[in-house]
């Protein structure tokens, strides 16, 4: 057998994987970056280990495939903070660094620190390549582990100075196995008897209710759901990570509820006497700290992780296995719609409600723009199949209650919770799909975080258009400090103008302080050819109303 060095090893697994983009900060492995450019693995070398995670795991969630970032040991602990993301979201990332070696260990070796306690925390799986001839099944053990069950970060360390281990030459007699390479490889299904005791339970239900969460994307499910959902004329309330998994302009679509949310869509998860939770955590975000719904209505729960079955709500059942195989399962053994007619009624009422609760600032006609006025051009703008990428705070609030998605091929991907994430897992995502309009939405407070990366976006090609909601400061932060002049340094910015710094890193900029200048500044942006980005200053009081709870009622 020919004896191979273990970078050409590395570049040739992750190409088997499917694996077409390596995100790093040099440097890591530069021999194997060479091997991996010579057949087709492109190399996106970014100005921060963190951004390369994000755009790892944007490329990971947008594809269903491994995303794979890298640094050398100098960095990894930056690399690893960019990894909580993932976890918390279930993503498959991998992430390589370069380590230690026994002959340099633990004696103060230049850039040398052991950090694998770091990625012990923050992984599905963690290991050392102390031996190129190791590399073959640790590299496909941690691909493995990346896409099966419920998918998250794995970790990998290259013993040696820029991973050097990889230098040796050897017999690979270990196979790729390219079907662990994207989510989910098998779609394991849940007991007989599970399916139908859901399924006796859901007949039994007047007012039953979805609500479905980040399992749905990391699954592929969106088309199962949408299939069951009318099926059994179940109506859907999601997390925002799930939104667009049923069309806005659905009649079974109720929107996001939780923390990020439309007042009508909590109202109706609140009025449920039964709920399917779907590939949903139940955690705090997406339910209210766990009082939308209620505790103890009767819910059945379907989800790949038997740690997540029951974890905060009591259940009739929990379904074990994949969620779209369960989905399926629980459509044939249903074979028809369940629930009371009544509550459908009260749905389309509730999503007449909404309607009219958005109208005065989705429309609003006033000289500084609102948010909500933002959102829904930028609903109305976006095209067939775009990707929207959405930053936590208030372009999460606002994007939840005030983005529309509702033309085909359209869907989401939102940050689980780190400030800045979105415009580099745009960008990662875009490299994932390059012939998909990706936009991202932010705010300034979050685009501030990696606006070095638009020089990687101009280096590479990477063409996505980022909507800036710039209200020159961390807005959401405001109430804390009291209107305290004194304080007011704490969360309000200078007014940064983002089209003319992009400008000067090659981007196609617009500064947008007009509603009317909008829609042709986007659709000049879509068309540009060349990474674009749109500053649109909106009214700095405009704050993302307190979800409605149930003690608000």
């Amino acid at each position: 057998m020919e004896q191979k060095s273990g970078n050409r090893v590395f570049a040739e697994t992750l190409k088997a994987y499917g694996v077409d983009h390596f995100f790093n900060v040099p440097m890591i492995i530069p021999p194997g970056i060479k091997e991996m450019t010579a057949i087709g693995v492109k190399s996106i070398v970014t100005h921060s280990e963190k951004a390369a995670a994000y755009m790892a795991d944007g490329y990971a969630r947008e594809s269903g495939r491994v995303g794979v970032c890298a640094s050398q040991a100098i960095g990894a602990a930056n690399l690893a903070s960019g990894l909580l993301d993932a976890l918390m979201a279930r993503s498959p990332v991998l992430a390589v660094t370069g380590g230690s070696t026994p002959d340099t260990r633990d004696r103060n070796f230049y850039q040398e620190i052991d950090q694998r306690s770091i990625y012990a925390g923050l992984t599905k799986f963690s290991a050392r390549v102390e031996k190129a001839q190791r590399l073959p099944d640790l590299l496909q053990q941690a691909l493995r582990m990346a896409t099966t069950g419920s998918p998250g970060p794995v970790h990998l360390e290259l013993g040696g100075f820029w991973g050097g281990v990889l230098m040796e030459e050897f017999e690979n007699v270990m196979p790729p196995t390219p079907r662990y390479g994207a989510c989910p490889p098998v779609r394991p299904t849940a007991p007989p008897e599970d399916v139908r005791a859901a399924a006796d339970a859901l007949r039994k239900a007047k007012r039953p209710i979805i609500m479905a969460g980040s399992g749905i994307r990391a699954s592929r499910a969106q088309a199962a759901l949408l299939n069951f959902a009318r099926l059994a004329n179940i109506p859907v309330a999601t997390s925002l990570d799930a939104k667009a998994a049923v069309p806005e302009n659905d009649p079974l679509c109720v929107g996001v509820a939780g923390d990020y949310s439309r007042d009508t869509a909590c109202i109706a998860v609140s009025e449920a006497d039964l709920v399917l939770f779907v590939g949903s955590s139940t955690g705090s975000m997406a339910t209210r700290q766990w009082s939308v719904p209620k505790p103890g209505v009767p819910a059945v729960q379907i989800d790949i992780d038997p740690r997540e079955l029951g974890r905060n709500y009591p259940l009739i059942v929990g379904l074990l296995g994949d969620p779209a195989a369960v989905l399926n399962q629980l459509a044939a053994e249903l074979s028809g719609p369940v629930g009371n007619p009544a509550w459908i009624d009260r749905i389309a009422s509730l999503r007449q409600q909404w309607d009219q609760m958005a109208f005065e600032h989705e429309f609003s006609a006033t000289s500084l723009i609102r948010p909500e006025r933002l959102c829904r051009m930028l609903s109305q703008s976006l095209p067939e199949g775009a990707l929207l990428a959405v930053d936590t705070g208030h372009s999460a609030g606002w994007a939840a209650r005030n983005i529309y998605l509702d033309r085909p091929g359209q869907s989401i991907i939102r940050c689980a919770g780190s400030l800045g994430w979105a415009y580099p897992a745009s960008l990662g995502a875009k490299c994932a799909n390059t012939n998909r309009p990706v936009v991202c939405f932010t705010g300034d407070g979050a685009f501030f975080y990696h606006l070095a990366e638009m020089e990687t976006a101009v280096r590479y090609g990477i063409n996505t258009v980022t909507v800036v909601n710039n209200n020159h400061g961390f807005n959401q932060e405001r109430v804390l400090w009291d209107e305290n002049p004194a304080l007011q340094k704490n969360w309000q910015f200078g007014g940064t103008n983002f089209a003319a710094v992009a400008e000067t890193l090659g981007v196609k900029s617009y500064r947008v302080d007009s509603a009317s200048d909008f829609e042709p500044a986007f659709k000049d942006a879509l068309a540009a050819g060349r990474p674009a980005l749109i500053d649109v200053f909106t009214d700095p009081a405009a704050m993302v109303p307190i979800p409605w709870a149930v003690d608000r009622k």
